[in-house]
């Protein structure tokens, strides 16, 4: 029974925790509060280690499947399972929950359960969105965790919270009303909301497939978020405490990408092919001259922001690297180094991205700023730290025997084959994120200390060292040997490209 119902625990034991916690209420027993969200968040991380450990990697179908009847008028179904892509990212969502309640144990100091309780509320609707086999019920989580996320960076943001809050909002559900508008039309031609149907329906004429991916990609393209739909996310960044640019960067970002797995590269393979050059050159801009936009940003938590924007770049190019492409030849199948790359860079790009908004909050806990030219010489009152910090900036840079590298590494490789010229131009983001990362690392952390207030500032507590070293465990420990993660997802993402090698025509 239990086995049965992994994925149903997996969404709804935060979901559950965070009501408990919230009933908490004033800040009198806000450390009853941070003890109860402990719990819940290392039990909501513990209920998903079954679903790696049981998974089956020479299945390339849906495991753990659960079936319940929700409205049966309307032939939808609370319908769940994961494949070999989608399985990695209910792990990551609940591993990046319990180190974002370590993160937040002692800097926030106000409303504290409140706190608490919408990182745990948000996990579980992330993972139902990652879970979810019915499309309706992909859109009700794809929604739900939006108004939490809403709330923490409205409520416990920076100065301008408010804003950055409200523009996140808007854009992201301006491209959600267009999906659901998509998903009713394709609910009709197939007869249900499941997203197996959506993806089996036989013929979709070229015209209404364009315009469905034009519905959906813009959706999920401001989740990614892609250029120039990006300009949200470093407001919200900057403004959001640690533990949300924690979950904005790790997890939530990946919804968009999981999106044009699930929903647009099978739904919609013939437009997908039409579209895929305009993607590439989105994905490239974001790749350079986003990255040109990290080198002049003097904000550290805005040069991570872009720095992420770049990353997601990566990881749009690697779905869209279809054979063919530019070369005036007929579009052929994906590229399976691709691919593959895109979905493993996401889940090292989860684990840096964390690590990096971690450390800035470690610094801004100690001197109420992320201004780069305020520090300097850090290294001289924080060596634990520094040595931290400097091993997530080389997984940053996708220094190699780190995990920033393997993504990027595949995703290379893959454009290589489709087209040098794309391999090469997705190269330099080697070049640009060693130049942004390792330039705010050296005026941060090395030099003499010109601020009296740096000299005032103490290493890093026994709490934070354990969240950095869980880690730089991962970090190192994908670096090092990424095999199993490749083999998770090895079969799906094979599987994936054998569904968008048929035509909707």
């Amino acid at each position: 029974m239990f086995f049965n119902n992994l994925l149903s625990l997996a969404i709804w034991v935060p979901v559950i925790a965070g009501v408990l916690v919230l009933a908490t209420g004033s800040d009198e027993r806000a450390g009853f509060a941070r003890i109860l969200a402990l719990i819940g968040a290392l039990a909501g991380f513990v209920v998903t280690l079954p679903l790696f450990v049981l998974f089956d990697r020479s299945n390339g179908g849906y495991q753990f499947t659960e079936l319940h009847q929700w409205i049966p008028a309307l032939n939808v179904n609370y319908a769940l399972g994961v494949d070999g892509i989608s399985v990695l990212f209910v792990i990551l969502n609940a591993f990046i929950t319990l180190m974002v309640v370590l993160a937040g144990w002692e800097v926030i100091q106000k409303k504290t359960a409140q706190y608490m309780a919408a990182f745990l509320i948000m996990s579980g609707l992330i993972n139902g969105a990652f879970a979810a086999q019915d499309a309706l019920l992909f859109y009700v989580f794809f929604e739900g965790m939006l108004i939490p996320l809403y709330l923490i960076i409205g409520m416990w943001g920076g100065p301008r919270r408010v804003y950055a809050s409200v523009k996140l909002f808007l854009y992201t559900l301006l491209g959600s009303l267009l999906m659901l508008v998509g998903l009713v039309y394709l609910s009709h031609q197939a007869g249900s909301f499941a997203i197996a149907d959506l993806q089996n329906i036989k013929q979709i004429p070229m015209g209404v497939q364009q315009l469905l991916f034009v519905a959906f990609f813009m959706a999920f393209a401001v989740k990614v978020p892609m250029f120039p739909v990006h300009t949200w996310l470093p407001d919200a960044h900057v403004e959001a405490p640690t533990g949300g640019s924690m979950v904005l960067a790790a997890i939530t970002l990946k919804i968009g990408a999981y999106g044009f797995l699930r929903f647009i590269l099978p739904v919609l393979p013939d437009a997908s092919r039409f579209f895929a050059p305009v993607v590439i050159v989105l994905s490239l801009i974001a790749v350079i001259y986003i990255g040109m936009v990290a080198l002049v940003q003097t904000d550290m938590k805005k040069l991570v922001a872009y720095s992420s924007i770049s990353h997601m770049g990566f990881v749009t190019l690697g779905i869209f690297l279809f054979s063919g492409v530019f070369s005036g030849s007929e579009l052929g199948e994906l590229n399976t180094w691709g691919l593959k790359g895109a979905i493993v860079q996401m889940i090292s790009h989860g684990f840096v991205s964390a690590a990096m908004f971690m450390c800035i909050g470690v610094m801004y806990d100690r001197l109420h700023t992320r201004n780069i030219a305020d520090y300097g010489g850090v290294v001289n009152v924080m060596p634990k730290f520094a040595a931290f910090m400097m091993l997530f900036g080389m997984a940053n840079a996708g220094l190699p025997a780190t995990s920033g590298f393997v993504g990027e590494f595949m995703v290379i490789m893959g454009a290589v084959q489709v087209n040098f010229w794309i391999g090469a131009l997705a190269a330099l983001t080697l070049i640009y994120g060693a130049s942004y990362t390792l330039w705010m690392y050296k005026r941060t952390i090395f030099g003499e200390i010109h601020n009296p207030e740096v000299r005032e500032m103490k290493d890093i507590n026994c709490r934070e060292f354990a969240v950095l070293a869980i880690l730089a465990v991962a970090v190192l420990g994908m670096g090092l040997y990424p095999e199993p993660f490749v083999a998770v997802v090895h079969e799906a993402a094979d599987g994936l490209i054998a569904q968008v090698a048929q035509s909707k025509i």
